[in-house]
């Protein structure tokens, strides 16, 4: 039985894994630290989990945080990373969970929220601007990003995910059944997360009959699928490392041929989440353009067609409440000084405003620049200084999300974030890499 549901899940681009954890006696607060890719501006938090790690096996040894990437020791610290991860297997810092997946429990401010840790085959992904593959990225993948992270993959033992993958699960079919019967499955960690983490529990997910359960699930999904442009699986967090794992398996098959098939690469390790699950949050990621008047960016826009309205509101609020509203047509806040305006564009060709405002990017004149800013509050203040114009983006719907993929392709950079940088995965499970 367990080999049917094995090719069952790997026609639907899914797999068990030999998944590692510590050892019941290593200190899971002091493992588990948050995803490499947060905190890039802020030394001080990575400072402070190497204190806290300092003496005790921890995923901190184990992963580059990227606020050190333009730092002069940079292969030195990958090559600490490489050892760290051998000696972590030579001591037995480990225990193997074979051929299984992980249901995990996390809790933040957000609320509580579930995800199924699982293996995707990298053969039925691919990050290519257009892509209509299986597993798909959400946002533009930016290719100078992937070389640097290729040199901490390329010699390392293991891999630890903090990728965080969505599907479009309306019915409940993958994971939720899980979650109802958790209380029967094994608990294998319960812990505090550092640094306002939150707090996480790992259920083993192990018996045929609850692979089963997530077997039938996702084949139920699959099947429900358009062929022609057949979205499964979307990026919710950690595109460029699953685009690293990519770009390295492919340089493998270039190596070794139809070997590589069967190479423990051509596998990525990632968290599953239903983007309907209750507690997982989006927020729209706004934005600000430097030097720039508003008769300038007014003009930008009249050229990216459809029908623009402008009407003046009193305050950020009104202006926020106002392009939450449904009305059939895109519309975001603008923020010039003390004015704030909602724009409104009917006939678009596009299916999101952050698509809209990537064209006016794309066409600033000459002198003006842009940046990107979390939380409507701090975009405001920016935007009160002369010459800067705020962009207040609405938050991406849930219902719509996948749809817009289909439609539109990867989404513009930095158009959404899952939760607050404390919300983001931590680092717990891992995965062999390497054949022995």
């Amino acid at each position: 039985m367990r080999e049917n549901l094995k090719q069952q899940l790997r026609g639907c681009g899914i797999s068990t894994s030999d998944i590692l954890l510590p050892k019941k006696n290593i200190d899971y607060y002091k493992w588990a630290v948050v995803a490499c890719d947060q905190f890039t501006s802020q030394r001080d938090y990575w400072n402070d989990v190497e204190v806290i790690t300092s003496d005790v096996p921890s995923t901190s040894k184990l992963i580059f945080p990227e606020c050190y990437l333009e730092d002069d020791d940079k292969q030195q610290r990958i090559k600490n990373i490489n050892a760290a991860m051998d000696d972590y297997i030579k001591i037995g810092v480990f225990d193997c969970y074979p051929d299984s997946f992980i249901l995990v429990e996390r809790t933040t401010i957000s609320g509580t929220r579930y995800g199924l840790v699982a293996s995707l085959d990298l053969e039925k992904y691919s990050y290519a601007e257009g892509s209509r593959s299986l597993i798909r990225a959400t946002e533009g993948t930016i290719l100078s990003r992937i070389p640097p992270r290729k040199e901490i993959r390329k010699h390392a033992s293991l891999e630890l995910p903090h990728i965080m993958v969505l599907i479009n699960d309306a019915r409940r079919l993958v994971i939720e059944p899980l979650v109802a019967k958790r209380a029967e499955l094994e608990c294998i960690y319960d812990t505090d997360l550092m640094k306002g983490g939150g707090h996480v529990k790992g259920y083993l997910v192990s018996s045929d009959e609850d692979i089963k359960t997530v077997a039938d699930g996702i084949s139920m999904l699959y099947k429900a699928l358009d062929q022609t442009n057949p979205l499964l699986y979307a990026m919710g967090d950690g595109n460029h490392s699953l685009a690293t794992a990519k770009s390295i398996y492919e340089d493998l098959k270039k190596e070794k041929g139809k070997e590589a098939l069967d190479s423990p690469c051509r596998y990525a390790l990632v968290e599953i989440e239903n983007i309907f699950d209750p507690a997982l949050q989006f927020e729209a990621i706004h934005r600000v353009f430097f030097n720039i008047k508003l008769p300038v960016f007014d003009s930008l826009l009249s050229r990216r067609g459809g029908s623009i309205t402008k009407d003046r509101v009193s305050s950020l609020k009104e202006a926020s409440d106002e392009i939450r509203k449904d009305s059939g047509c895109l519309k975001f806040a603008v923020i010039c000084g003390n004015d704030y305006y909602v724009y409104r564009m009917k006939k678009a060709k596009q299916a999101l405003s952050a698509s809209l405002i990537q064209e006016c990017i794309d066409n600033l004149p000459e002198g003006s620049s842009v940046d990107y800013i979390h939380g409507a509050a701090v975009t405001e203040e920016i935007s009160k200084k002369d010459g800067n114009i705020g962009i207040i983006l609405p938050d991406i719907s849930k219902e719509t999300f996948f749809d817009a993929i289909i439609r539109d392709g990867a989404f513009p950079r930095k158009t959404f974030s899952i939760g607050h940088a404390e919300e983001k995965r931590y680092y717990m499970e891992a995965r062999s890499i390497r054949k022995n």
